[in-house]
């Protein structure tokens, strides 16, 4: 062993002090074992902030645990890009969170076959073959898997060859981070009774779904789909042999994956080979940001099939759709597009091979339907363009979007989530959304060994070396849209960049603002989804319009925070109170969006407030572990 290992190590072993609020940090350096990176962030904030404040504890907490010794070694192996081959430890010591699969430890199996059961609070269960030949009686999930980080249910072959049986998912695995459920073979051979899927994996970050063969060789097994995926953040559900072979199988899409942002959804062979067939899809993507679609050989070789699109993917922006030998060799079918596709941009839709070969009296309408789309190889007898439109403009989609039947109008927010610059009065009583922070915890990596990690969707096959992903799988995806997000050109005026070390926090900030900088957070999670008083407000800055920088939290191995400059704002600390007690429970930070022009007109903050891009300010707290940097006052 070396004497400059040994030295480290020795150091490594030497008390060190906690940081608390009011801890000087020359004191609590003095404290601490020099060559600790806690030692190292003080001092780069000394140098770096030039106001004599004190590092908050809050922003102190998320450095690196490393201790030298082991941040030492990790650097070394980082440099060599060896770390692949040490994993674990990398994993473990670092205090990452390296995998959003589901866990490849098998659950507890539940094999029970009873007529009915309520799994109301359960989560991460084992369904395998449950249910499998059941006659009647029926099952609820309620509330099943809420509230965790990253859920996985299996329900492989759940329900298989019953007669008259019935589920019931409702808030399945509500407000996730990365929810991992695998309906293989579900319901195949069922006969008659139901399915039901209300406000499934809604506000989830990353949804992976997996449904092949559901609902294959059923007959008359209805299935419905209510508000499902809705709010959710690039995901994607597969519906890989959906309902084929089915019989009489009427499947409903209400409001499926509503206002999400760049969910896929690829039905792959559905309902092949099916016999009377009833889909319903209304409202489907109904204000999401670019959804996309793959509907690959849907209905092909299905006799007397009825699918209606309406309103489908209405008020999005952008979206993609391939529709690839849809309802090919299909025997008197029908399909109607009524109200589809009118996104505020333009977006990619393509018909290829869409009802080639079909047979009997099969038609296809597509009504109201928007221009920018190709039709390619399409049946030519029994297809029809009625009112064919061009919706291209914004003004022509906003008219169309107020005359529909008030979908966007009534679109559910979160009650608290936006409100008025007014309503930040002492007394007034308000509703305080769930501001808890739902994401892993982990831990910013050093600066020595984040500097040598790749980071970038160009060099993805590095990235998944390093931390053992697999293809096509939840990790995947969740390195991928971070990914994708932090490489994002910058919105007008706008300044952004992703910070994976506290130093590259401070960094930015500075950069924004200059070194006489602070950093707020909210302080607890207290009030949360209940009606709260609203105490003492003080206004940053003398409540003048200012400029901030606003970091928030994004899905990654490790901590990871999306940095972006927000100008023309006031920013605010409110005492919060309780409305029975009168105590003070938390000290809330909010900031005031007071320009809003360039917002999307279906933005959440104007369905709450009835408004609309640039008629009013948007004003919203600061979330646990979010934060916000001003100038400090003077």
């Amino acid at each position: 062993m070396s004497i400059i290992f040994l030295f480290f190590l020795i150091l490594s072993l030497s008390p060190s002090a906690s940081l608390g609020s009011n801890t000087n940090n020359e004191a609590t350096t003095k404290q601490l074992n020099p060559f600790t990176h806690r030692a190292s962030l003080i001092r780069y904030w000394d140098t770096h902030v030039s106001n004599h404040l004190p590092i908050p504890t809050f922003l102190f907490s998320k450095s690196s645990t490393l201790n030298p010794v082991d941040s030492a070694i990790l650097t070394k192996l980082a440099a060599q890009n060896s770390l692949p081959s040490h994993f674990t430890s990398f994993c473990s010591l670092a205090n990452l969170y390296c995998s959003f699969d589901a866990s490849s430890q098998s659950d507890q199996l539940l094999t029970s076959r009873s007529k009915g059961s309520n799994f109301a609070g359960y989560a991460n269960k084992n369904f395998a073959t449950y249910g499998t030949s059941q006659l009647g009686g029926a099952d609820s999930f309620k509330n099943y898997s809420g509230d965790l980080n990253s859920p996985h249910d299996s329900f492989t072959k759940y329900s298989k060859t019953s007669r008259s049986h019935s589920e019931h998912f409702t808030s399945y695995a509500h407000d996730a981070n990365v929810a991992n459920d695998t309906f293989t073979n579900y319901a195949a051979g069922a006969v008659a009774g139901s399915g039901d899927f209300n406000s499934y994996h809604d506000h989830v970050n990353v949804p992976n779904l997996r449904f092949a063969s559901y609902d294959s060789g059923s007959s008359n097994h209805k299935l419905s789909f209510t508000a499902y995926s809705d709010d959710t953040n690039a995901g994607a559900e597969t519906f890989i042999s959906y309902g084929k072979n089915g019989n009489a199988n009427p499947n409903e899409f209400n409001s499926y994956a509503g206002n999400a942002n760049i969910v896929g959804s690829g039905f792959t062979g559905y309902g092949e080979s099916g016999k009377a067939a009833n889909d319903s899809f209304k409202g489907y993507g109904l204000n999401g940001n670019n959804p996309h679609s793959n509907f690959k050989s849907y209905g092909a070789g299905g006799k007397s099939g009825i699918d209606s699109f309406s309103s489908y993917r209405n008020g999005a922006n952008v979206g993609d759709d391939s529709f690839l030998s849809y309802a090919k060799n299909a025997n008197s079918g029908k399909v109607t597009f009524s109200n589809y596709g009118k996104s505020f941009n333009l977006g990619n839709d393509s018909f290829k091979e869409y009802g080639a070969g079909s047979t009997g009296r099969t038609s296809v309408g597509f009504k109201s339907y928007s221009l920018g789309r190709s039709f390619k190889e399409y049946a030519k007898n029994g297809v029809t363009f009625a009112q064919y439109n061009n919706f291209t403009t914004v003004a022509a989609d906003s008219e169309e979007k107020s005359g529909s039947s008030g979908s966007s109008v009534n679109r559910w927010v979160e009650p608290g989530k936006f409100f008025r610059e007014s309503m930040l009065k002492q007394g007034n009583v308000m509703v305080m959304p769930d501001i808890k922070d739902k994401m892993p915890e982990r831990s910013f990596l050093p600066r020595t060994i984040l500097s040598k990690l790749p980071f970038s969707t160009s060099r993805m096959s590095e990235l998944k070396e390093l931390f053992h992903v697999g293809d096509n799988s939840a990790t995947e995806r969740v390195i991928t849209n971070t990914l994708t997000e932090c490489e994002r050109a910058p919105s007008p005026g706008e300044t952004k960049y992703c910070v994976g070390s506290v130093e590259d926090m401070i960094d930015f900030s500075v950069s924004v603002l200059g070194h006489n900088v602070v950093v707020r957070t909210t302080e607890n999670v207290r009030g949360s989804k209940k009606n709260v008083m609203i105490g003492k407000v003080i206004g940053i800055n003398g409540g003048r319009v200012t400029e901030s920088v606003s970091c928030h939290q994004s899905l990654y191995p490790y901590l990871l925070y999306y940095c972006h400059s927000v100008p023309k704002v006031r920013v605010y600390e409110a005492d919060i109170v309780d409305v029975e007690s009168r105590n003070k429970i938390n000290h809330a930070v909010a900031i005031c969006h007071l320009d809003t022009s360039a917002w999307s007109p279906g933005h959440g903050a104007f369905v709450a407030l009835g408004s609309s891009p640039g008629n009013t300010e948007v004003c919203h707290w600061i979330f646990e572990n979010d934060m916000t940097w001003t100038v400090a006052d003077n």
